[in-house]
């Protein structure tokens, strides 16, 4: 619902997600969007937090992307101390 846009817009930002398009429907909105699929854990427990349970997602994979650096410099670091 349209009420709930700029906080669902919000999280999916704070997830690295990049918006790709806003659909509108009858009774509600479509937000198309390229989430990284280690971002997305515990999204539907958010959305439904965020929504009062009045929104669904689907998702699927689209491609690969490099990590952005530092990111991965961060991952690097954690292997590290694994062994």
């Amino acid at each position: 619902p349209e009420e709930y846009m700029g906080d669902v817009i919000g999280d999916l930002n704070s997830r690295r997600g990049k918006i790709s398009g806003i659909l509108p429907r009858k009774d509600a909105q479509v937000v198309e969007a390229f989430v990284p699929l280690a971002e997305m854990f515990g999204y539907a427990t958010s959305l439904r937090s965020l929504t009062q349970g009045r929104a669904v997602y689907t998702m699927q994979f689209d491609h690969y992307q490099p990590l952005p650096q530092s990111l991965a410099d961060q991952v690097i670091e954690k292997l590290k101390g694994v062994k």
